[in-house]
């Protein structure tokens, strides 16, 4: 697994299954993958933007937090009401008419006079959020880590300058435009072809969380093309019927998940590589679905548990 399965780090850890209230998410949808605004592609290149219109604007801490509040239906983010458009900003799009943008900022117990409940993160807030919410902050803390990590130019080293709204980054010595990056990486639940899919753990984790294989895709090689390479090294299983799923972001701090199911075809026994994985072993869907599997499984927000909710539901096969 040379990225964490679904995006999940150590302490992103669901204990228990479904009978203990955790909540499934078996829709077609990865819940980080809900959107409803416009990202505006051609807005971005305006000298306004925001076209004169006032302009809702998210901090993000240096931790990836944003204020929330508490409401009725749940939480949602503290937007800040700005007349036009924060220097150092970036324009996320708009919804309903109404510009959105995200910037870098310090935690405070207000912003603009609104009260804020908490600072939270995506991993904690994505399944909660509406739709407009989610996919705004999956979009927010993608673009402002891009500018975190490039801030100098590949090519000749200098200092970039920010244009277009905060979506492109111009080396000032050879005029050179540098565009977001994000790293395709596959996630893939393997199955036998009947009720049986293989997860697997890595040292790093606690003692019983168990998730989907994944990696990264390399240079020149097709999803597909890493689905079965990856399942090879990882556990040394031969697969086929490798069919794409669904996608999911994973802005920690670039990745965007691919998410699979395939069939291991052969010899069913499982060769570890030992420098990924520590322990791997063949579940049921009974004992994933009745709480006799893993002791902790990825939380709701990865696309890792929605393929294996997926799965237990007999959507995917």
């Amino acid at each position: 697994m040379s990225v964490p399965p679904g995006g999940s780090t150590p302490e992103d850890v669901t204990r228990g299954n479904w009978p203990s209230g955790t909540p499934r998410t078996t829709g077609v949808v990865p819940v980080l993958s809900r959107s409803a605004h416009d990202r505006d592609h051609l807005g971005r290149s305006l000298p306004d933007p925001t076209r004169g219109r006032p302009v809702r604007v998210l901090t993000v801490d240096g931790r990836r937090a944003v204020p929330v509040a508490e409401g009725p239906d749940g939480p949602a983010l503290v937007w800040d009401e700005q007349p036009t458009l924060p220097v150092g900003a970036v324009y996320l799009g708009e919804a309903d008419g109404v510009p959105y943008a995200a910037v870098r900022g310090e935690r405070a117990l207000t912003v603009n006079g609104r009260p804020v409940d908490a600072w939270s993160g995506l991993r904690e807030l994505g399944t909660d959020l509406g739709d407009l919410d989610a996919g705004l902050l999956a979009e927010a803390i993608g673009i402002l880590e891009w500018h975190e990590r490039a801030r100098f130019s590949p090519v000749s080293g200098a200092a970039t300058t920010i244009e277009r709204a905060g979506w492109v980054q111009r080396d000032p010595e050879t005029g050179v435009e540098l565009f977001p990056r994000t790293d395709p990486a596959v996630i893939m639940l393997v199955h036998d072809g009947g009720d049986r899919c293989v997860l697997g753990r890595q040292a790093v984790w606690p003692p019983g969380r168990f998730s989907v294989l994944a990696g990264f895709v390399e240079p020149g090689e097709s999803a597909e093309g890493a689905v079965a390479r990856e399942v090879a090294e990882e556990v040394g299983l031969t697969v086929t019927d490798v069919r794409y799923v669904s996608s999911q972001p994973w802005p920690f701090p670039q990745s965007l998940m691919l998410g699979f199911v395939a069939r291991a075809v052969g010899d069913l026994e499982l060769t570890l590589d030992p420098t990924e994985i520590e322990e791997a072993r063949w579940w049921t869907r009974d004992e994933l679905a009745s709480g006799d599997g893993p002791a902790a499984l990825p939380p709701p927000v990865s696309i890792a548990r929605h393929l294996i909710d997926r799965w237990v539901d007999g959507q995917l096969a």
